[in-house]
């Protein structure tokens, strides 16, 4: 094989690997897209009524609330748009410095409703905020599919907890994601970011789980240079670990 031809092959790996990335990107937009409609059905129905309000309303303080919840409403709107177009477009490779507080954030921004629709009740505790050089939407796409993927083990409701740590000895950005689900049988787990592999179950419509997620995850994470590990009880929940380095090994001190 010719050095022409191992570049050319690995030019496309690298093209199926990005394919594979915004495939999967694209399906949790997809799994997202039912509750995010009807949340911004109550948006519009929020600021139909209060635009009404505001119009037919003589005394001044109770127009200026209701153009105010029409702002708020708008708001919301737009931070809920700009979430889903930066998520669903393709993100490349660039690496950017960023708050990882900050991403598991606006993850939940794109979330809230499809985890409240479920009665899950979310618990966020950042014990720092730390940043790490990653690329942004990468990091969302690991966890929109963790968040997702506790949501499904969680089909009674249940509780989220979402951590961030800063573990400083090892110059590390610690994020873990824990749910009070069905939990994952000793046997499932070391299969569980296999490709393929999936523990889920077809929904009411016959759609089951592409086994893609947690791959892809794992896939992402190596590329950090970072490590995902999973810890399960039947019946009790699972908590998944990432780590992903501040600095990676060719960054200068």
């Amino acid at each position: 094989m010719t050095s022409e031809d191992v570049l050319s092959s690995a030019s496309e790996t690298e093209t199926l690997r990005q394919q594979l990335l915004q495939a999967q990107r694209l399906s949790s937009v997809g799994e997202l897209a039912s509750s995010i409609a009807h949340e911004f059905n109550n948006i519009l129905t929020t600021i139909i009524n209060s635009a009404k309000l505001g119009a037919r309303n003589t005394d001044s303080a109770e127009k200026q609330q209701a153009f105010d919840r029409i702002v708020k409403a708008g708001q919301r709107a737009a931070a809920i748009a700009g979430g889903m177009l930066g998520f669903a477009r393709k993100s490349g490779t660039h690496r950017e410095k960023c708050d990882i507080a900050r991403l598991v954030e606006e993850v939940l921004i794109l979330t809230e409703k499809e985890l409240s629709k479920h009665r899950i009740q979310v618990d966020t505790r950042f014990l720092a905020r730390p940043v790490a050089w990653v690329v942004p939407g990468h990091i969302e796409q690991i966890l929109v599919n963790l968040v997702l993927n506790a949501r499904q083990a969680m089909p009674t409701g249940g509780r989220l907890k979402i951590e961030v740590r800063d573990n400083r000895p090892d110059e590390m950005v610690e994020i873990k994601v824990s749910d009070t689900g069905v939990g994952i049988s000793r046997d499932q787990l070391p299969m569980i970011f296999e490709p393929f592999f999936t523990t889920k179950q077809p929904d009411e419509y016959g759609r089951g789980g592409t086994g893609l997620g947690l791959s892809v995850c794992r896939q992402i994470i190596e590329q950090h240079h970072g490590r995902i590990r999973v810890e399960s009880v039947v019946g009790k929940g699972s908590t998944f670990t990432v780590k992903l380095p501040k600095r990676l090994p060719d960054d200068p001190e």
